[in-house]
């Protein structure tokens, strides 16, 4: 969601009251959550106009008895509280408004990514990538760029070995981590991590550390690089998509996201964005392409992981098909 679409939320949710707004946020993820509290917080005044706008881009019911409430801070609170309980609900209200911090693996998911680290710095490298991936593969690659060079290698290499998590071994975890997870003989082997998984990733990491981390799982292991690289989506396999599945793609990307992306693009990329285009429209991409000026890696490189998660998301609802990575198998 761009930064106009969290403010437009933010206002929407302001609207409905505690109650309304809580049921909306039991139906959001951890990352949604904090990113609407925190929009929501930083709220101050709304010009009439704005609201108008909003209520026009969602029901006229909501319209007619939006009003907001004037002090955000208790209005979080409150609204979290009903929606997430008072455990969860307090600690993301310390990250919003103060800055909190709570140990196990689920409440990892409500954690920011240098407290995780700083959390599993000195575990065993298999400990870490058993909690790991538990998380989503964003916020888990947030977590190994906090580490030591050395020890997200490691933790790489054993996540893109595991198999699974028996029950004994997730009780474990669950005991070391405050008992977060339940486990017992009844748990089914949990289906977490593999070859995919670390494919995943390490697609979150950027151009300089996934270089790094392939080459040293190369080091260990030739074959599990090969294979992890046959299951990585990077921004140049978009050229591998058919144009329906390139035109369900922009119609869910921002104009700007696409612009900043296509900066660090090949050209043959940019031609196949720009034929799955209207005339118009493409004419105006050019345009926006010439008169941009040079930009930091930094920033295309985050714009492209926003059009991939766009890509990976159509794809597992099945809208898309993907054929990643090196492989010559693609999907049919």
């Amino acid at each position: 969601m761009d930064e106009e679409g969290l403010q437009d939320a933010a206002i929407f949710l302001m609207s409905l009251g505690e109650e309304e707004a809580a049921e909306v946020f039991k139906h959001l993820s951890p990352k949604e959550v904090q990113k609407l509290g925190e929009t929501i917080a930083k709220t101050r005044a709304i010009s009439r106009e704005r609201v108008d706008s909003v209520m026009k881009k969602f029901t006229e019911a909501a319209a007619e008895q939006s009003l907001l409430v004037s002090d955000t801070g208790n209005y979080v609170k409150a609204v979290l509280r009903r929606a997430l309980g008072d455990d969860k609900a307090s600690l993301l209200i310390d990250r919003i408004l103060q800055g909190g911090d709570v140990s196990g693996i689920e409440s990892l998911k409500w954690m920011d990514p240098l407290s995780i680290a700083e959390l599993l710095r000195n575990e065993h490298p298999q400990i870490v990538a058993a909690i790991l991936v538990h998380l989503d593969f964003e916020q888990t690659a947030a977590v190994l760029k906090n580490l030591s060079e050395r020890q997200r290698n490691e933790v790489l290499v054993r996540i893109a070995t595991l198999e699974g998590i028996q029950p004994t071994a997730l009780k474990d975890l669950n005991e070391v981590l405050f008992k977060v997870l339940s486990g017992g003989d009844k748990i089914r082997k949990s289906s977490l991590g593999g070859v995919k998984t670390a494919a995943e990733i390490i697609n979150f990491l950027g151009t300089a550390i996934e270089s790094s981390v392939i080459e040293s799982i190369r080091g260990h292991d030739p074959d599990l690089a090969q294979k992890i690289m046959d299951k990585m989506f990077v921004f140049d396999d978009l050229l591998k998509l058919d144009d329906k599945a390139i035109q369900s793609v922009l119609k869910e990307v921002a104009s700007e996201t696409l612009i900043v992306a296509l900066k660090g693009a090949s050209q043959e990329l940019r031609d196949k964005i720009l034929a799955n285009m209207s005339s118009r429209a493409a004419e105006t991409l050019r345009e926006d392409l010439e008169s941009r000026g040079p930009m930091r890696l930094s920033e295309v490189e985050a714009q492209q992981k926003e059009i991939l998660k766009t890509v990976r998301r159509l794809a597992d609802e099945g809208s898309i098909v993907l054929a990643a990575g090196g492989g010559d198998d693609a999907m049919v």
